[in-house]
């Protein structure tokens, strides 16, 4: 996921996404811990993607304050 794609999104589109990546992200970890986890670079991707739209979420927030 790109910043540009993020940046079209509307608040609660952003939002939805977030919520989806943050289970997402617990399915990861849980497969992690289980050792049952085969693509160990998914978990470094949706971290950053989470931090990515979470960072748009914050910068659209104090543009519309």
């Amino acid at each position: 996921m790109k910043a540009t794609d993020v940046r079209v999104k509307t608040a609660d589109e952003l939002m939805e996404e977030l919520g989806t990546l943050k289970k997402e992200q617990f399915n990861l970890r849980f497969q992690r811990a289980t050792q049952q986890l085969e693509n160990s670079a998914r978990v470094r991707h949706v971290r950053r993607d989470i931090a990515r739209i979470q960072t748009i979420l914050r910068e659209k927030r104090a543009s519309g304050a």
